[in-house]
């Protein structure tokens, strides 16, 4: 029989059928009601479901039998809520005997509801955990309340609210701050479970705050008291804390500040993971909320944490260790007596699973910070971070085993998480799940949990190889690097790989091992080093020179300032040395920027182009300060930028799909950053009526074609109300000032460089009257500059309108927005006509004569090359605006073949120049990707062979060496040329170098 759907409408039948007809029959002796009840087929079925299986739900149908009729009669939530609701209008003047009275009679009535919702499958499991969750919050809440009025009737606290009924309201102000951990924070908790709590107190609420540390111990001790305390009534919740910052040297209450001083000096990988699930349950919850805004960078760190893998694994073997796993319990995969929380394959492993894939990433991508385990599982799929069949078999997993721990829990309301030994008690079990019998369990939960255990080993057991392995061409040999004498065996075995001075890799190696460079000085650097080294040097070894490839890598070890993290980022991701071996390989400029940032790497992480920018609003959104969001759009530009300039080199992005990725990521920085620095301005200069302010994105970031290195063209333009003159803040400013120096600042974003790296260069050069005007420009007065040449109008040249075709409005208000589109479409039209092409044809005159070439690779400036093409798009544009305004598109190879749909090209002649555009936009990122500027004729035998490569998808003729790629640029040089002076008029330069 296979585990029973999740949507079924009936308990399961009875283990035990003796005890099941003795709850059947004491419950109908009960009265009418309770006898009607026992009789409906319902009724019936639950009963004995309840006294079949479980001792602990038996006597609690009979001591709340009105709690089980209310169920029937309208369903497990209103059922819910009333068993609650005395808890919402208890008295606050209550003693304390009365308080633990009702809450004792709460949670027996919940706890019944929530069995009964359970087992006939009216509540998911969710539901199930989310009201065990709702019923400890309540608890909790209503508990604090009352010793917080006790506390200020003692005089030892300040509580402004406390007259108040409700207790949120009547705790806010009072410096107490609960937070609920592990399953109580993520609103998991089981059906038996203790509840985690963290007592945080702000000491200026106490009236004596030197003596503020005794007042919320007491108050902690009692809330524990309160909950834990067994009576005739039974018992709330067990109470754990624990989970307090350092447990064994702190008091049971810790003070808001001590507690962040210590997780940002002394935190633990343990406490990051526990601070996942985090969240205020009682007390001020805005202070909570406050506390917890304060220690997110330690919970989410800025950088991908691969280190922290072994950490939390290592917490797993402790537990096993405390908790007696390895000597039977749960070892290994098994049903009798296994703990189906803590044992293999178990609920924790899948946990760990989630909680560290978030801890890696969540860091860069807040869309991950789910506190629950299926909502993680379920983000971490859908961000790409975990495999979708993955994440699915454990959710499968994580609510089958939570629904058999609940079931263990219900028998007798003991809090254990292991399946009995006995051949009885198993059965009885299988039977509580659903099961026909024992093998039919034993078969669906062993499933389960081979299949946790597969993915927890993935991710925190699997490890290189420590030997080099035959094959890629390579012979397995030796590879020892301890000593000061190379051993002979290692030199071969390096010879033999294809390096070509084995003695100078074998003494770079040494060194590494002997902590001679920065990266490799801690002893966990080495170990992971050692661990690293076959798969390190074959990699290396594949390149085409890789004595030189191993050098720049040497280069980069010692220039970090540590390396486990680094060094962890390898280890747990070969596929990631590859592409960093591939880079130092073929690209010295990539190389020496990875040097500078080593940050940069995690881009090569990032799931494929767009991620970066994908997650730089939300990043920038749970910012809590301005320069945390500068810090967080620096650091993702850097690495959004590096990811594709890498992709670009390996080929898997083509050149069209590189430039959109860097604009959007160029975009998303824009877009975000501009809204925070409106804000930050504002904050000391006010706001101007109905101001706002707009970025225009011009040249190849309008175009979107950004190449690797590109500037950011811009131009701001901001409006405002007619009759405003100045801010309205504490430092008021005048209008033109105002819009001037917020552009200012934001410019200043996003070229100032942090920890990590320069965002990007501006070019602000393309504004109305260039370099002499102002930084930002009205937009009365940019739509006056480009409009009819009347007065003080139409001062704009012809260059400028060429760049117009490319402007594209990125950021501000979208009113805004549309109206400088407007208004660039206006000014083409308006000033369309042959003057345009003459003016065109004048300014490559000059070029030519001004600018020329910097050496035959600079394929942008030689004759036929990349601006003759980009010439022709935009001064037809501009000649014809008027007649044919479709034709304006801010992307060339669109323009072009708007310009052939109108009949302004032949379409041949624009298909030709798209493919030359695209060839010397792909050569020129090659080039500025492997060897930067370079003025010989030759290259690098690397970058060579890395642009060769580079350049054979789009050529329908490939080149295989210098010499014919030579003769290619010449063919498509010519080419671009002849159409340039079919259109635009005869140059006097005619040939290209």
């Amino acid at each position: 029989m296979s585990a029973p759907d999740p949507a079924r409408r009936s308990p399961p039948a009875p283990f035990d059928t003796r005890t099941a007809r003795s709850l059947t029959e004491d419950f109908a002796a009960r009265g009418a009601a309770e006898a009607a009840y026992a009789s409906s087929p319902a009724g019936a079925e639950l009963l004995a479901a309840l006294g079949g299986h479980s001792p602990f739900l038996a006597d609690l149908a009979l001591r709340e039998a009105t709690t089980l009729l209310r169920l029937a009669e309208r369903g497990a939530d209103a059922a819910f809520a009333q068993a609650l609701d005395p808890l919402g209008r208890a008295d606050p003047g209550a003693s304390f005997a009365q308080l633990g009275a009702a809450l004792r009679q709460a949670k027996r009535q919940a706890a019944l509801i929530v069995a009964a919702a359970d087992l006939s499958g009216e509540w998911a499991l969710d539901q199930v955990t989310g009201a065990l969750s709702t019923l400890a919050e309540t608890a909790i809440d209503l508990a604090c309340a009352h010793l917080l009025r006790e506390a200020a009737a003692r005089g030892e606290i300040h509580l402004p609210n406390g007259a108040k009924r409700d207790p949120k309201a009547a705790s806010k102000g009072s410096g107490l701050v609960v937070l609920g951990m592990g399953k109580l924070g993520g609103r998991e908790l089981n059906y038996s479970s203790d509840v985690d709590l963290m007592v945080l107190f702000d000491p200026a609420a106490a009236t004596h705050p030197d003596r503020a540390q005794s007042t919320f111990v007491r108050l902690a001790r009692d809330l524990v008291r309160l909950l834990e305390e067994r009576t005739a009534e039974g018992y709330v919740f067990r109470t754990d804390l624990r989970l307090r910052p350092d447990p064994a040297a702190t008091p049971l209450a810790v003070s808001i500040q001590g507690a962040i001083s210590y997780y940002e000096g002394f935190g633990q990988n343990w406490e990051r993971a526990a601070m996942l699930k985090a969240r205020p349950v009682a007390g001020d919850r805005g202070l909570g909320e406050h506390f917890l805004t304060e220690i997110r960078p330690f919970v989410w760190r800025r950088h991908l944490d691969f280190a922290m893998i072994a950490d939390i694994h290592s917490i797993k073997r402790q537990i096993h260790a405390v908790h007696g796993i390895r000597r039977g319990a749960g070892a290994e995969i098994a049903v009798a007596g296994h703990d189906v929380k803590l044992g293999r394959g178990g609920i924790r492993e899948i946990e760990f699973t989630a909680q560290v894939a978030q801890l890696i990433w969540g860091g860069r991508d807040p869309s991950l910070r789910d506190p629950t385990t299926l909502g993680a599982l379920a983000a971490l799929a859908s961000a790409g971070r975990m495999d979708r069949r993955a994440a699915a078999e454990l959710a499968d997993a994580y609510v089958f085993l939570r629904d058999v721990e609940h079931r263990i829990q219900m028998v007798a309301d003991r809090q254990t998480h292991r399946l009995p030994e006995d051949p009885d008690g198993l059965a009885r079990i299988a039977s509580f799940m659903g099961f026909a019998d024992t093998e039919a369990f034993s078969a669906a939960l062993t499933g389960h949990l081979r299949r946790v255990a597969s993915q927890y080993s993935r991710q925190f057991e699997a490890a290189p190889s420590l030997s080099l392995q035959p094959g890629e061409g390579f012979e397995g040999g030796d590879l020892v690097f301890t000593g000061t004498e190379t051993d002979p065996g290692t030199l071969q075995t390096l010879k033999g790989m294809g390096y070509t001075n084995a003695a100078g890799v074998a003494a770079m190696v040494r060194a590494w091992h002997h902590g001679h460079r920065r990266a490799t000085r801690s002893e966990r650097a080495r170990e992971l080093l050692t661990a690293l080294m076959p798969t390190l040097l074959t990699a290396f070894a594949r390149q085409r020179e890789p004595d030189a490839a191993l050098a720049r890598f040497d280069r980069l070890l010692d220039r970090m300032q540590a390396g486990v993290q680094v060094l962890s980022l390898f280890h747990r991701n070969p596929a990631l040395l590859e592409r960093v071996a591939g880079v130092l390989g073929a690209a010295p400029a990539l190389a020496d920027h990875l040097a500078r940032d080593p940050a940069a790497l995690e881009g090569l992480l990032a799931g494929g182009s767009g991620q970066a920018a994908a997650t730089i609003p939300a990043l920038v959104g749970a910012a809590r300060h301005y320069e945390e969001a500068l810090e967080a759009v620096r650091r993702l530009v850097t690495e959004g930028k590096f990811e594709v300039d890498v992709a670009a080199l390996e080929g898997t992005l083509d050149v069209d799909a590189a430039g959109i990725a860097r604009s959007e990521l160029a975009d998303a920085a824009i877009t975000s950053l501009l809204p925070q620095v409106a804000k930050d301005f504002a904050s000391r200069h006010g706001k101007v009526p109905g101001g706002a302010m707009a970025v225009v994105a011009m040249g190849k970031l309008g175009g979107r074609e950004m190449l690797s290195g590109s500037d950011l063209d811009l131009v701001l333009i901001y409006d405002h109300a007619p009759d405003a003159t100045e801010s309205d803040g504490p430092k008021p400013l005048p209008v033109p000032t105002y819009f001037a120096r917020m552009a200012q600042q934001f410019v200043s974003a996003l070229t100032t460089p942090g920890a990590g790296g320069k965002p990007y260069e501006v070019d602000m050069r393309l504004r109305p009257s260039g370099n002499k005007g102002p930084v930002a420009a009205s937009i009365t007065a940019f739509e006056r500059y480009h409009g009819p040449a009347t007065g003080e109008g139409g001062q704009a040249w012809t260059w400028e309108r060429m760049a117009l075709t490319r402007a594209r409005p990125v950021a501000g208000p979208a009113p805004l927005r549309k109206r400088i589109t407007e208004c660039c479409r206006e000014a083409l039209a308006l000033h369309a006509g042959p003057q345009a092409i003459a003016d065109a044809l004048a300014m490559r005159v000059r070029m030519l004569r001004d600018l020329p070439p910097d050496g035959p690779w600079d394929v942008k400036a030689i004759p036929g090359g990349l601006v003759e093409v980009e010439f022709i798009a935009q001064a037809l544009q501009c000649a014809y605006a008027a007649e044919h305004p479709r034709i304006i598109a801010p992307t060339t190879r669109d323009a072009l073949a708007n310009l052939a749909r109108a009949g302004l090209l032949e379409k041949e002649e624009a298909e030709s120049l798209i493919r030359a555009e695209r060839f010397w936009r792909t050569l020129q990122s090659l080039l500025r990707l492997t060897v930067g500027r370079v003025k010989s004729e030759d290259l690098p035998s690397a970058a060579a062979h890395a642009v060769l490569r580079g350049l054979a998808p789009i050529c329908a003729d490939p080149p295989v060496d210098l010499p014919g790629l030579r003769g290619q640029m010449r063919l498509i040089a010519a080419g671009v040329r002849e159409s340039f002076e079919r259109h635009l008029g005869p140059l006097p330069i005619k040939g290209a170098t």
